[in-house]
């Protein structure tokens, strides 16, 4: 598992995927969520702008994440 430093919260999920370097691109990571291919806390999530705060795990394409904000 890999932590990831918010600088902020909340952050919609998509964004979390294109700016983590999961996905090419904002469009690929919106499909990815839309097809139910990422998991947020253990469940399939479908919406794209999630709002995703400290404390949650992202799961997608073999990767885990949890996010944590930063000082």
């Amino acid at each position: 598992m890999r932590d990831v430093e918010l600088m902020c919260e909340p952050v919609e999920l998509f964004k979390i995927l294109k700016f983590e370097g999961l996905v090419g691109s904002g469009g690929e990571a919106k499909a990815s969520v839309a097809e139910g291919l990422v998991k947020v806390n253990g469940a399939v999530e479908t919406r794209k702008r999630r709002q995703m705060v400290s404390g949650d795990v992202v799961e997608f394409a073999g990767q885990r994440l949890r996010l944590r904000l930063g000082a």
